[in-house]
């Protein structure tokens, strides 16, 4: 038996593994402007950049959650962390677009090989309450990192050292993805000396090679048309679908419905694939048996309905703090460390929960702190009073999010049997992963439409403006609107200069920039109220799922592993 002190450090490293994927999530988020602007990158480009990395991240979860079962947990992770470090610096050397898209598709591929096994070593090498307090460890770190990530970013790009190699200058926006090779190489090393290896003996049949395609294919579609619905159109075609010298024809629908469709065919496909190869006892990628585990089933349909609401305000916050109230990118990073600091404050408070709260309560109690956070943050939101308006909101989202999310994932997992943890664990990180991706569209919609309609009316409710025609106000209206909502709010803090240079008043100009930010600032507390929303239907999602005492949740290890 392992060291229960080593045990607790190879947590620690644990930890860390899982830090650098989620760091490198939104790290990206705050070096896009000096990154676009070093590299001459298109619009079209820099949402490959970036979409690149989600889409094969999110596809390949369930691929290996499962291969790790067979080959061995710490060795798929080990493996995935190569992949992701051997990525970063490729992504940090490239010199085009073409060559850093590859790069984060490769980075992606790692990734997806390090999230579902972290979560499968925390659940093969702890056990009762200890795996309690682990998973909140784990589910803290998840939860703080999304905040860190943008911080680093931030401070990085507004650093002004360079380094200069044989006459080279090294544009800091490379440091971002370099600075996984230290990390990840302290990483690897201390899951060598301290984490040991779990694995689990296979059925026959070699691996489910088929199974593994139709279902990369089927999470890959979905995730592109939940994320780019709202870019490309859900239905009738809104801006052109290129990739390479491929045009999609302008005359058709948008690519959008028929992305969805094919997800269906080939979900469909794979579920039909699976219980052919159950029935011949060969192995599958997914034991679609694992849904009759009431706990499992109930846990991750309100696991993917609460990653709907909880993440996906969190794209927002930055281009408010940055585009209305004037932070800097290391400033508005700063500002979601309260974020962080609420989601480790959490992890040490869940530890002592668990020991006296079902896991469930403590999971209702985790959202509905998030819900708390979330509409003090819609409701209170002003561009007077700017980022201090939110930070007391964002730390009670936080503790929040470090109090459900380490949590929820023990209820879900509690039943899992030990042979299929890795496809427990892929599966309700795919489920997550779906349901971010499913938020992140909602509440991209209704933020970005939000902007141009509120932006709208504010200008068009003027009384300044009064002296013109209702036509040409609300023409003007409509315009600044669009172009806050297509820059992303980026152009505000310039919209007063720009009136002016077109022969408007100066007061007239800064009239209507206030404006705009009002209209941004509301479009954020609808985003914020639509979140909430989401999450309310989580939290009620979680009284399917049963409320057993702490000392119940004891792990269900079979008598022996399934063989053919």
């Amino acid at each position: 038996m392992q060291n229960s002190k080593a045990r607790w450090f190879g947590l620690v490293f644990i930890s860390m593994a899982i830090s650098l994927v989620i760091i490198d999530g939104t790290i990206v988020n705050t070096i896009f402007p000096t990154l676009s602007a070093s590299l001459q990158l298109t619009d079209t480009q820099v949402q490959w950049v970036q979409e690149s990395y989600v889409l094969v991240f999110a596809s390949l979860l369930l691929v290996w959650g499962s291969l790790a079962d067979r080959f061995g947990r710490r060795a798929m992770l080990v493996l995935g962390l190569i992949v992701f470090v051997a990525a970063s610096i490729w992504a940090g050397m490239s010199h085009d677009a073409g060559a850093l898209i590859l790069a984060r598709i490769v980075q992606g591929l790692g990734g997806a090989m390090v999230l579902p096994t972290t979560l499968s070593l925390v659940n093969a090498n702890f056990t009762g309450k200890e795996r309690g307090i682990a998973f909140a460890v784990w589910g803290a770190t998840i939860g703080g990192m999304v905040a860190v990530g943008p911080v680093l970013g931030g401070w990085l790009t507004t650093v002004s050292w360079k380094l200069e190699i044989l006459s080279t200058t090294i544009s800091t926006w490379r440091w971002a993805f370099w600075v996984n090779l230290p990390f990840g190489l302290i990483v690897i090393l201390g899951l060598l000396l301290l984490v040991k290896e779990s694995k689990t003996e296979q059925r026959e049949g070699g691996i489910d090679f088929l199974g593994a395609v139709i279902v990369a294919i089927a999470f890959m579609t979905l995730t592109f048309g939940l994320i780019e619905g709202r870019t490309y159109g859900w239905w009738n075609q809104g801006a052109k679908f290129t990739i390479g010298d491929y045009t999609w024809p302008s005359a058709s629908i948008s690519i959008i419905p028929v992305s969805l469709f094919i997800s269906l065919v080939f979900f469909t496909l794979f579920v039909l694939w699976e219980r052919r190869r159950d029935r011949l006892h060969k192995n599958v990628l997914l034991d679609l048996n694992l849904f009759k585990i009431s706990s499992f089933r109930n846990g991750s349909i309100a696991a993917l309905i609460i990653s709907m609401g909880e993440f996906g305000l969190i794209f927002a916050i930055p281009l408010w703090l940055q585009n209305i109230t004037g932070l800097d990118a290391l400033h508005s990073g700063l500002v979601l460390l309260w974020l962080a600091g609420g989601a480790f404050i959490a992890s040490g408070a869940v530890g002592s929960m668990g020991s006296k709260l079902p896991a469930v309560v403590s999971v209702r109690i985790g959202v509905a702190l998030e819900i708390i956070g979330i509409v003090g943050l819609g409701f209170f939101a002003n561009v007077s009073n700017g980022w201090g308006s939110i930070a007391a909101w964002l730390m009670i989202y936080g503790l929040g999010v470090g109090v459900a999310t380490a949590q929820l994932t023990g209820v879900i997992m509690v039943d899992v049997p030990l042979e299929k943890v890795g496809q427990g664990s892929g599966t309700q990180s795919t489920a997550r992963q779906v349901g971010s991706a499913l938020g992140i569209a909602v509440l991209g919609t209704i933020l970005f439409t939000g902007i141009q309609s509120y932006t709208s009316s504010e200008i068009s409710g003027m009384h300044e403006l009064s002296s013109y025609s209702a036509t040409a106000v609300k023409g003007l209206g409509d315009s600044v609107g669009k172009i806050v909502s297509t820059t992303s709010g980026g152009v505000v803090p310039q919209l007063s200069v720009l009136l002016q240079g077109s022969g408007a008043p100066a007061n007239l100009g800064d009239l209507i920039q206030q404006k705009a930010q009002q209209g941004f600032t509301d479009a954020v507390k609808a985003t914020a109220y639509a979140a909430a929303g989401f999450l309310a239907v989580g939290l009620l999602a979680t009284f399917t799922l049963k409320g057993r005492k702490p000392e119940e949740h004891v792990y269900q290890v079979p008598e022996a592993p399934t063989e053919a």
